[in-house]
C-alpha cells in the first residue's frame, strides 16, 4: 500500500474511500505475483495462474492510475500493457498469420505476449460483433495458458457487448471472466480527470487546448499558425492515404472530416499516433449531427491520442459541451468527453 501512497504523493493526489479499497485489493495481486511459481504449457514453462482483477467503474474515477500504479510498482519482469485499439492492431495480424492452423487464437496469444505472466488491459470494452468472438478466443487463452489479467473497463463483464441481438454470443466469455477474476466495482463518486484538468502538468494530451472559433482558420491567431494552401500533403497510412492539411515536422494538421468522416480504421489512428506526437484536428462538428460513423471514429481517436499521451489542439465552432451533447453518440461518449475534459478550452474571436 506504501507504493500507492507514495505515487498518490507524487502525483498530487488523495485516493478516497473508493480507490483506498480498489488500491488495497490490487496490493493482494500485486503481492501474489511476486510470489508466483511456474508451470508446463505448450512445452514450455508459464506462470502459475494468480487470480486477476476486472476493474470497472464510471469514468475519471482513477481506475487507469490505480492499474498503472499497480503496474510501474509490481516487481515481475514478464509484464505487458496494452491498450484495447493496440491489443486489437496486434492481435489481427497474429491471428491472421495462423488462421489455417488448430488453436490459431491460442498461436496467436502465444505469439503476441510470449513469456508474459502478468498482462494489463485498459480500456476492456466490446461494441463490436466480431471482436466480440476475437476477443472470446484471447480470453480462453488467457485463462489456458495461466496468464494472469487486470483489465479496467467503464462495464460490468454483463455489460459488454450491449446489444441485445448480439449479447447471447458473448455470454460464455462473460461467464469466464466472471469465473476467473474478481470482479471490483469503482462506481460513484466524482470524475476526477474533469476536476483536475486545469490542474494538470500540461504536458502531453493534458497540456493540449481546445480552440472555440467561429471564424475560418486564417484569423485563427491563438499561437497556432493556420495551414497554407501549399502544405497540404498526402500521408500514407493503412492501405489507403488520408490528407492532412499540413505536416511540420513532428506536428500534423487534420480536418474532422477528412480523418473522421472518411472509411478509416482505429489501426489506421494507431500509426498516425505513432508517426506524429503533435495533432491539430480542426473543424469539429456538433457530433449528433456528423452521423453516428464519424462520431463513433472521433471517439475512437481521442482513445488513441489520450493513451497513446499525443498533444491534441481540437477546433470547433461551438463549446465542448455542445459539440458532444446530443441524441444518437457513441456509446462511449462519457468517456470522449471526461478525456477531452483534460483539455484547456479556450474562445478565439473572429478577425473583424
Amino acid at each position: 500500500m506504501e507504493r500507492f501512497e507514495q505515487a498518490a504523493a507524487r502525483d498530487g493526489l488523495v485516493l478516497d474511500d473508493g480507490q483506498r479499497a480498489v488500491a488495497a485489493r490490487l496490493v493482494l495481486l500485486g503481492e501474489a505475483l511476486e510470489r508466483g511459481g511456474r508451470r508446463r504449457w505448450f512445452g514450455r514453462a508459464v506462470s502459475e495462474p494468480v487470480r486477476g482483477v476486472y476493474l470497472w467503474g464510471s469514468v475519471g474515477r482513477g481506475k487507469s492510475w490505480l492499474s498503472d500504479t499497480l503496474f510501474e510498482t509490481v516487481r515481475v519482469e514478464e509484464k505487458r500493457r496494452l491498450h484495447f485499439h493496440e491489443f486489437f492492431r496486434q492481435f489481427h495480424a497474429a491471428y491472421a498469420r495462423h488462421r489455417d492452423e488448430p488453436r490459431a487464437g491460442e498461436l496467436a496469444v502465444a505469439e503476441l505476449l510470449g513469456d508474459c505472466r502478468f498482462l494489463y488491459f485498459d480500456e476492456f470494452h466490446v461494441h463490436d460483433a466480431g471482436d466480440a468472438m476475437l476477443m472470446g478466443r484471447v480470453v480462453s487463452a488467457l485463462m489456458a495458458r495461466g496468464t494472469t489479467l487486470l483489465a479496467t473497463s467503464n462495464y460490468p463483464p454483463s455489460g459488454l457487448l450491449p446489444n441485445p441481438v448480439f449479447h447471447p454470443l458473448f455470454e460464455p466469455t462473460i461467464a469466464l471472466l466472471e469465473r476467473s477474476l474478481d470482479v471490483v466495482g469503482l462506481t460513484g463518486g466524482p470524475d476526477y480527470r474533469s476536476a483536475r484538468g486545469a490542474s494538470r502538468e500540461l504536458t502531453g494530451f493534458a497540456g493540449g487546448r481546445y480552440l472555440r472559433h467561429a471564424g475560418d482558420l486564417d484569423s485563427l491567431g491563438a499561437g497556432t499558425v493556420p495551414p497554407r494552401p501549399e502544405e497540404r500533403r498526402t500521408v500514407p497510412v493503412g492501405h489507403g492515404t488520408v490528407e492532412a492539411l499540413a505536416v511540420r515536422d513532428d506536428l500534423v494538421w487534420f480536418d474532422f472530416d477528412d480523418l473522421c468522416d472518411r472509411p478509416h480504421s482505429t489501426m489506421d489512428y494507431l500509426a498516425l499516433a505513432d508517426a506524429h506526437p503533435r495533432w491539430v484536428l480542426s473543424g469539429l462538428p456538433r457530433l449528433a449531427e456528423a452521423g453516428s460513423d464519424a462520431a463513433q471514429r472521433f471517439a475512437n481517436l481521442v482513445d488513441v491520442l489520450c493513451d497513446r499521451d499525443v498533444h491534441l489542439t481540437l477546433i470547433g465552432r461551438t463549446s465542448l459541451a455542445e459539440a458532444l451533447g446530443g441524441d444518437g453518440l457513441p456509446t462511449d461518449i462519457d468517456r470522449t468527453a471526461s478525456r477531452l475534459s483534460l483539455l484547456t478550452e479556450e474562445s478565439v474571436p473572429a478577425a473583424p
